[in-house]
């Protein structure tokens, strides 16, 4: 067999929210190269139709792809909700039925009802992996007696993606929706941040919650399934280069990415300007 040609681990995210994914996965396995691409110039997909999100989501695979990345995680639930299963049936067997393209969804879904005593979740989400019922569906499979309640907070991500989330401004929404996911299921006991920006909200969301109720971000969930499939799939580890390295790329303003980039990566980044689409 041909050797592949090795290449770094792609991680896309629609904006930034991916790289609270990316400062997880460098953590739980640096010695591998990655390049990370926030799609900003066309964010946030929550709101936006699922053939869009696929659309987009397809472009950025392909460019991934082009850049010699033969494993690409889908860091944005919006994306693993829209595009993910499609990508992964049409696309992939005729681009290349040997590059893998895997989301967020599904390795948070297999966990998360360990976290529950009381057999209820409550998820926090945008608008576009809400009413995909993707966490619904995925978490049914897993655990069938779960009861999970949903609560879309189409806010919050513009909130965070303009350096707001510290405001008066995003208590009064955190708040608000707390009390609306709260309200569905008063015995909920876990509650997953099903979007990857949500975790720079934690100070808020912890303060209007009640005590005792596990709030579950996804980066180290996703890190942890990450090694396990590396270990699982060889043959797909040994296409990953592992130099330590990191690149940075957006679809728009690279000052913009750099500052705002570094809250949620926590250390400064340094990112390069491309284009997708055309």
């Amino acid at each position: 067999m041909m050797q592949l040609e090795k290449g770094p681990i792609g991680v896309f995210d629609s904006g930034y929210g991916g790289l609270t994914i990316l400062k997880e996965l460098v953590q739980a396995l640096p010695q591998y190269d990655y390049l990370y691409l926030g799609d900003n110039a066309r964010a946030p997909y929550g709101t936006r139709s699922f053939d869009t999100v696929y659309q987009y989501t397809l472009e950025a695979v392909q460019w991934f792809f082009s850049q010699g990345c033969e494993l690409v995680i889908l860091a944005c639930n919006t994306a693993s909700a829209k595009a993910l299963r499609s990508i992964q049936q049409k696309n992939l067997p005729l681009i290349d039925p040997h590059k893998r393209v895997l989301g967020v969804i599904r390795p948070t879904a297999e966990v998360i009802g360990q976290f529950s005593d009381t057999g209820e979740i409550g998820i926090l989400a945008t608008n576009g992996t809400v009413e995909s019922d993707s966490y619904l569906l995925e978490i049914a499979h897993f655990f069938p007696t779960i009861k999970v309640y949903q609560e879309a907070c189409p806010l919050w991500v513009p909130l965070i993606e303009n350096n707001e989330f510290n405001s008066p401004g995003a208590d009064y929404f955190v708040q608000k929706h707390l009390q609306q996911l709260m309200q569905k299921g008063p015995k909920i006991d876990t509650i997953l941040l099903a979007c990857t920006h949500y975790p720079l909200l934690m100070p808020k969301i912890e303060q209007y919650l009640p005590k005792g109720i596990n709030i579950i971000s996804q980066g180290s969930i996703v890190a942890q399934s990450l090694i396990q499939y590396l270990k699982k799939h060889p043959s797909i580890a040994s296409t990953c280069s592992k130099n330590g390295q990191i690149r940075f790329c957006t679809t728009d303003s690279k000052a913009q990415f750099d500052a705002n980039g570094a809250i949620f990566f926590g250390k400064p980044l340094k990112s390069e300007h491309i284009l997708l689409g055309h």
